[in-house]
């Protein structure tokens, strides 16, 4: 019944046409999961975008907060976007990225990190 397509299985995310180095951040972030749901980041569309410059990797992510009246929902959210935030970090320093910078959806700055060596930030 045409009605419960909805139902069935998605096809997973493809990323035949990123470039081999976008291709390796992308399958790296699908180690991180969302403490909430256990899905990967990447299936579950909180990956915006991805970037990478040499040993520097950027992430854009799509943070939808969803009951923006809720004070107590919305401390629950930061904490789980932190956490999400601190495992890519943690993910893409692990695999050998000097800088990693992870971004909202709005390009905001939500977090940096750095190998000593590298370079100094220029804002």
């Amino acid at each position: 019944m045409k009605f419960l397509n909805f139902l069935k299985e998605k096809a997973p995310v493809g990323t035949k046409e990123f470039p081999p180095e976008v291709r390796r951040v992308v399958e790296e972030l699908k180690k991180v999961k969302d403490p909430e749901t256990e899905l990967n980041i990447v299936e579950e569309g909180l990956v915006y975008g991805v970037t990478v410059e040499g040993k520097k990797a950027m992430v854009w992510l799509l943070l939808v907060k969803s009951t923006p009246s809720c004070h107590f929902c919305q401390a629950l959210a930061m904490n789980v976007q932190k956490r999400i935030v601190r495992d890519i970090i943690n993910v893409l320093k692990e695999s050998g990225f000097g800088i990693v910078q992870v971004y909202n959806e709005m390009g905001l700055l939500l977090e940096e990190w750095r190998e000593k060596n590298e370079e100094s930030a220029t804002f």
